[in-house]
């Protein structure tokens, strides 16, 4: 749940821990390498120098680290933001021959429809109608592929993603809470002894910040805008509060929405094209691996704010930094630190018997990378999963309805039924 304390300052001495701060480490690492290659493709296609690339990419991070860092340190819950990744992959074909400030007039009005959303709380009758089970089961299926492309990767770069694997195992034995350090410190260890950092290929220097001044026209309005709207809702926002419910946490959606488009709406004019709530990042630093105790995993939501407002400064050398790790070392450590959070997942969507059948069509439907519209899996999954259970409801209520039969006896066919045992999750952590 959302601490009650609604003071802003920084985390408690005693909150500190090593696991939440690398979760948050790793949440970046993770969340930074691939949306940053694609923002870099969208800003060539737009014809835009380095100093316009590098602005775009330092406003985003200096907005999401600012945003997040300050709603975890005020709700003490791991609210992590993030940039649109759908919304970068729509606008490496949708900014050909586009003027930017036209873009940037699309941005402005794409990140004022959302602080509107939150505005006028329209957000959380929305979330609140999400079953638990339902968002449970929609994290596992979002995070699933992750944890298979740990082996994915391990049949390309076996000599790579088997130590990390070995390294995995040996700590979540004896030091389960330093596990994703001892991954990290493998992966990069092995990669450097074979000479695949390549650490020396980017040109480190400082961010500039570049105004570009919004012009709005009709077509960006429809054209971009709107798409970018709709994407993010439905594949960042709406699947980062499921995602933050699926681990036990109730926030205030309207007003973490609201944070995500004010801080979208001022970095805008930089050439940020969208702030929104994490949802696979977020599993990092909402999950058990973060810390045992739920209350202090906003620590990792910190971490990763912070680090990103570190990344703005030179957030064009940075991404070429993530560039110039392997892609086996990246997939592996993202899979292995969402082991915990999709076990908890299955388990949570599984543990009752008369939705499981939901839950099932959301996970799979989820994990199966379709995409409609230019909106992805995850909003789809979710859609139907919530058809299911709606349509699945009747059916309960009446199953419900009905005397249980051997209930006198306590046998069916000779068999004895007992009722079934619930499954611990670190999904619904306990406060």
């Amino acid at each position: 749940m959302a601490s009650s304390d609604s003071s802003l300052s920084l985390p408690r001495r005693g909150d500190l821990s090593l696991s939440a701060i690398v979760a948050g480490l790793v949440a970046v690492l993770v969340s930074f390498g691939g949306t940053a290659v694609l923002m870099v493709q969208a800003g060539h296609s737009a014809g835009l120098d380095s100093a316009r690339i590098g602005s775009w990419l330092g406003s985003i991070c200096l907005a999401l680290g600012l945003g997040g860092a300050w709603l975890s340190l005020r709700l003490r819950t791991p609210i992590v933001l993030a940039w649109s990744t759908p919304g970068a992959a729509l606008l490496i074909s949708a900014l050909a021959g586009v003027p930017f400030g036209e873009a940037v007039g699309a941005f402005v009005l794409a990140a004022a429809l959302a602080l509107g959303c939150g505005l006028l709380g329209w957000v959380d009758p929305i979330a609140r109608r999400i079953p638990p089970q339902i968002a449970a089961a929609m994290l596992a299926g979002v995070l699933l592929n992750f944890g298979i492309g740990v082996f994915g990767a391990m049949g390309k770069e076996a000599w790579l993603v088997l130590p990390m694997g070995l390294a995995y195992l040996l700590c979540k034995r004896w030091a389960p809470r330093y596990a994703i350090l001892a991954v990290l410190a493998c992966g990069l260890v092995v990669a450097a002894s074979r000479g695949l950092l390549r650490l020396d290929a980017g040109t480190w220097q400082l961010t500039q910040f570049v105004w570009t001044t919004p012009v709005f026209t009709w077509r960006g309005a429809i054209s971009l805008a709107l798409p970018l709207f709709v994407v993010a809702m439905a594949s960042q926002n709406l699947p980062g509060l499921a995602i933050l419910q699926a681990a036990g946490y109730r926030v205030p959606a309207s007003r973490i929405i609201a944070v995500s488009g004010g801080v979208g709406l001022l970095a805008a004019p930089f050439g940020a094209h969208s702030v929104t709530l994490a949802a696979i990042i977020a599993a990092i630093c909402a999950g058990n691996e973060s810390h045992p105790d739920p209350g202090r995993r906003y620590v990792a939501a910190v971490t990763y704010g912070v680090s990103y407002i570190v990344l703005s400064v030179a957030a064009g050398a940075v991404a070429v930094f993530f560039q110039a790790l392997p892609p086996a070392l990246i997939a592996a450590l993202a899979g292995l630190a969402l082991l915990g959070p999709i076990m908890g997942g299955l388990a949570s969507a599984m543990q009752q018997a008369d939705s499981r059948e939901a839950a099932l069509i959301t996970v799979l439907a989820t994990a199966s990378g379709m995409s409609f519209w230019g909106i992805g899996s995850a909003f789809w999954g979710l859609a139907a999963g919530l058809l299911a259970h709606g349509v699945l409801a009747p059916r309960r209520r009446a199953a419900g309805a009905e005397p249980a039969h051997g209930a006198t006896h306590g046998t069916t066919h000779g068999q004895t039924h007992a009722p079934a045992e619930a499954v611990p999750s670190e999904a619904q952590p306990k406060q």
